[in-house]
């Protein structure tokens, strides 16, 4: 006698080698509990249908009503000896030793994903077929056969369609290898944009996934400025020597902007961004241990940098600036932003110190000025974005306003930019933004209240 569908999936699941990481997913182990429920044929319906509807529960509970989207999902991102050794950057093109077990677990996954959930509720029933709940047991909701239709044309996406058309999944291994090449594992293939975070003392990696949209095009003036950061970026994104970059000035200017909209620009050139608070520079060693052998190039971004006195997280920073043998990597660059060119506070008392007779003061406090006073000198380039004058603020409110289409009179436009400088926080980019948003709404406001009036007849 044949093996049942139930019995067929969990010897699929259990057959699982370089996907076996999956077996730990909430969804899966789920549905492996139950599996294992109707193979020994568990007696108890109570207990069996709680496991059923536990791994509904964590299925819906993704976002999705496929059982096929979710192992697909799983598939493109997950992190295993296959994919991580596809791409790492030392990874060798001949070396294919993978393949045959990779292929064997995708022939596995594909059955797991074709489980129809009608032939499980059958088997419940049979099981169960003396039961007088039997009304329950049809009545257990159900999970979609084949993949939900999607309009995004992305990479995730087309790896996916190329699986749905795929008779046998076992033979898209190819396809597999090249998106991981490409486009690496793990949160690195799902996103572009990552934060570093800690809980519990314990540092991580975290997806961002709605970064900040902003684009080159959207910015503004400071063509000057941003065009010496962006030719370090392609330097780096080539493979050629880049160096690290401070962008300091006056708030507002577009400092932290340039940076996001160069990854923007870029993320389909291999660019990816780690932002790193300041309060976590100290873990630099253990982030740059997780991006080295990455396919992709990684700005490490650092925002808002300044350091107070007492601070020994700079220090951290230095060494990475410095290049050493933990820190040299040629995928990683560091751009960091700051609203002071001397990044570390200094104070008189420490020139005083030069000559003090206090048996307190530093004997050699002239090394430590020295020291502070170096750390902005290590960023390779330093880039002034300094606020604009009045007919340079203009400009960017004027590029702002034309990049929107808006229709408004130039010397009243002119007129209320001024004026809005002065009541807020005075001349700069991010004023100039702040103020087109404003009466871009002010409008769209004013317009539809006049429209409104005019269906109601009596416009005045």
């Amino acid at each position: 006698m044949g093996l049942s569908k139930s019995s067929t999936t969990l010897l699929a699941l259990d057959s699982l080698s370089i996907y076996r990481g999956l077996l730990k997913d909430n969804v899966i182990s789920s549905l492996k509990e139950l599996l294992i429920s109707l193979d020994k044929g568990d007696v108890d319906l109570r207990r069996v249908v709680n496991l059923y509807n536990d791994f509904y529960f964590e299925l819906v509970k993704s976002d999705t009503l496929s059982l096929k989207d979710y192992i697909l999902d799983k598939i493109t991102f997950d992190e295993n000896p296959f994919s991580l050794k596809v791409q790492a950057v030392q990874c060798n093109d001949s070396d294919r030793i993978l393949d045959n077990a990779v292929s064997h677990d995708l022939r596995g996954l594909q059955l797991v994903s074709e489980l129809d959930p009608s032939i499980i509720k059958a088997e419940i029933a049979e099981l169960f077929e003396d039961s007088p709940d039997k009304l329950i047991l049809e009545g257990l909701p159900e999970w979609a056969l084949e993949s939900q239709t999607s309009s995004s044309l992305n990479h995730t996406q087309l790896l996916k369609d190329r699986f749905n058309s795929c008779k046998h999944w076992g033979g898209c291994v190819e396809e597999l290898r090249n998106f991981h090449k490409t486009y690496g594992s793990g949160i690195f293939a799902r996103n572009i944009a990552y934060v570093w975070e800690k809980t519990n003392g314990h540092g991580y990696l975290k997806g961002i996934d709605n970064p900040d949209p902003i684009t080159l095009d959207e910015l503004v003036d400071y063509q000057n400025e941003r065009s010496r950061v962006i030719e370090n970026t392609v330097q780096f994104l080539e493979g050629y020597p880049a160096n690290n970059v401070l962008l300091y000035g006056d708030r507002g200017t577009g400092k932290s902007s340039t940076v996001k909209a160069i990854l923007n620009e870029y993320q389909n050139h291999g660019l990816r961004m780690v932002e790193v608070p300041k309060a976590y520079l100290a873990d630099f060693p253990l982030i740059i241990r997780q991006l080295k052998h990455r396919a992709q190039k990684f700005i490490i971004f650092v925002d808002d940098l300044v350091f107070g006195d007492n601070e020994e997280n700079y220090t951290s920073l230095k060494a990475v600036l410095e290049g050493g043998l933990e820190s040299k990597t040629p995928n990683i660059i560091i751009y960091a932003t700051s609203n002071r060119r001397h990044l570390v506070k200094e104070y008189f008392s420490e020139r005083a110190g030069l000559h003090s007779g206090n048996p307190h003061e530093e004997v050699h406090a002239g090394d430590s000025m020295q020291e502070k006073l170096s750390l902005a000198d290590r960023f390779g380039i330093s880039v002034v974005f300094s606020s604009p004058d009045q007919k340079r603020y203009l400009k960017i409110v004027e590029g702002i306003a034309a990049s929107r289409s808006l229709k408004i009179d130039t010397e009243r436009l002119h007129r209320e930019a001024l004026q809005w400088a002065l009541w807020y926080n005075g001349r700069s980019a991010r004023t100039a933004r702040q103020f087109v948003d404003w009466i871009e709404g002010n409008e769209a406001i004013h317009s539809s209240y006049i429209t409104c009036d005019l269906q109601k007849g009596h416009y005045r």
